[in-house]
């Protein structure tokens, strides 16, 4: 079993879902693609460590539902009381920060407010989520041992990342001595 197994099976913990929602709660950890999640729900149905139930629906496609198994809770208990590996991080604007002397100061203010107007999106976005996981939880912060505790906790963790990318940006802007956004 690979992380993207782990984090699918971890998501539907939480509640049943489609491959589609799938697919867009996977966010919060890193990108996988429809081609890379629909077959590992079929390799984790046939392994019953989820099950499936279609949907039928009116106007749209038939959706399918998938359920964590108590063998697929099981597998999933034990891996997470394992030590993680270590973060793989893989970001091309580093790379273009990194050979920022072959730029022109238009290029680098461009690519500097990019990131920001990405980042301001992205964490307002989240804001709106870990609004939500409050609403669903009566209006109060989760505790730790409640089925949105984890979530909470990492949309947190996600905006907190957002809110720093955008305050290094803006510390580079003004080492460039370009406006901050």
């Amino acid at each position: 079993m690979n992380g993207l197994s782990y984090a699918l099976l971890a998501m539907l913990v939480r509640k049943p879902c489609s491959g589609y929602e799938l697919a867009k709660m996977m966010e919060v950890f890193w990108q996988a693609k429809h081609s890379q999640i629909y077959p590992l729900l079929a390799k984790l149905e046939d392994q019953s460590l989820l099950t499936s139930e279609n949907v039928e629906q009116t106007g749209k496609p038939n959706k399918k539902i998938y359920y964590i198994t108590d063998t697929g809770r099981d597998i999933l208990k034990t891996w997470a009381s394992k030590p993680p590996a270590l973060p793989v991080t893989r970001d091309e604007f580093l790379i273009k920060a990194y050979a920022l002397s072959l730029s022109n100061l238009q290029m680098a203010e461009r690519l500097f407010h990019d990131r920001i107007a990405y980042y301001q999106h992205s964490s307002e976005a989240r804001r709106q989520k870990i609004a939500g996981i409050i609403e669903e939880c009566g209006g109060k912060v989760p505790q730790f041992g409640e089925l949105q505790f984890g979530r909470y906790i990492v949309h947190n963790r996600k905006l907190r990342m957002e809110e720093e990318e955008i305050a290094w940006c803006n510390w580079v802007l003004g080492l460039l001595g370009l406006p901050a956004k």
